[in-house]
Order: structure tokens, then sequence, then C-alpha cells
């Protein structure tokens, strides 16, 4: 897939994108060749899920936690 400079993206052209690229669709820009999390961020992620986890599971929810999966905000009136 050719992908244009300045051009508008779909979800059609992200969903596209070969695999071993790192992107983000963001009002229609691809914002791609994005470094890894940094470790702090990732040891940060780790602590606030865990505490989300606990505090679920201390209340009798049900809780899994998914590392690096996309989230479509599209259908959300944010």
């Amino acid at each position: 897939m050719s992908l244009k400079e300045n051009s508008f993206f779909t979800e059609e052209d992200y969903y596209n994108l070969p695999e071993d690229i790192r992107a983000e669709l963001i009002e229609g820009k691809l914002i791609y060749n994005q470094a890894a999390p940094s470790r702090i961020h990732q040891t940060i992620l780790m602590e606030l899920a865990g505490t989300i986890r606990n505090y679920l599971k201390s209340k009798g929810g049900a809780c899994r936690i998914y590392p690096d999966f996309q989230i479509d905000f599209a259908d959300l009136d944010l």
C-alpha cells in the first residue's frame, strides 16, 4: 500500500498496514515509526494495572489485563 504524506487516512488504511509497523491513527493522521515504550513507562503501566486489578477483585469484580492492544474511541462521545 502506498501512503501519501499529508493525506487523510481511514481505519481501513490503518488495518491494512504491515504488522511490523507500529502506528496510531489519530483524527485521520497516521503517527508511525514510534519508539517502544520506555522502562519507566512500562513500570508505571504495570503498577497502575495491578492497582486497578486488585481494587476490582476486592469488590468481587473480574478483571483481566491485556498489554499492548488497540483502543478505538471513534464511537465514544469524548
